[in-house]
């Protein structure tokens, strides 16, 4: 069983997207081992995206992931990373396979409605910082 941080941002909550969201990830299999509404201080905003801090785009990550509610989830399942990544679809919506979350949902690249972690060492940075071992369910 494989572990990934993933995230309905405040374009997605706004829209009310979360439990069609919540019932693609259910449906797949994905168990769902933590989750959480909250609003994302600045500082856990620039931790979230210190991989971006030189990038030109930085400041409107740390701004719009801070603009408003997002749902922070801990999934688990088999090959739970490349599957999540597969099911949101490409950064850029216009880019995104038909059906995936992306493509359905997403109004541009920067209102892409979710987040998923990269990679394992992403996976273990990013839910780190959003969840403490007491807030994960045990299997």
């Amino acid at each position: 069983m494989e572990r990934t941080f993933a995230m309905i941002k405040p374009d997605g909550v706004r829209r009310t997207l979360h439990a069609e969201i919540l019932g693609r990830l259910i449906r797949k299999g994905y168990r769902i081992v933590g989750l959480k509404q909250m609003v994302i201080s600045k500082e856990l905003a620039q931790n979230h995206y210190a991989e971006h801090q030189e990038r030109p785009f930085f400041g409107e990550l740390v701004s719009f992931i801070t603009s408003g509610p997002v749902l922070a989830m801990a999934l688990e399942g088999e090959g739970a990373i490349a599957g999540l990544r597969q099911m949101m679809g490409a950064t850029n919506p216009k880019d995104a396979a038909p059906g995936s979350i992306r493509a359905d949902f997403a109004t541009s690249i920067g209102e892409n409605v979710m987040h998923g972690s990269a990679n394992a060492d992403d996976a273990a940075r990013e839910l780190g910082l959003f969840f403490s071992s007491a807030e994960l369910l045990d299997e």
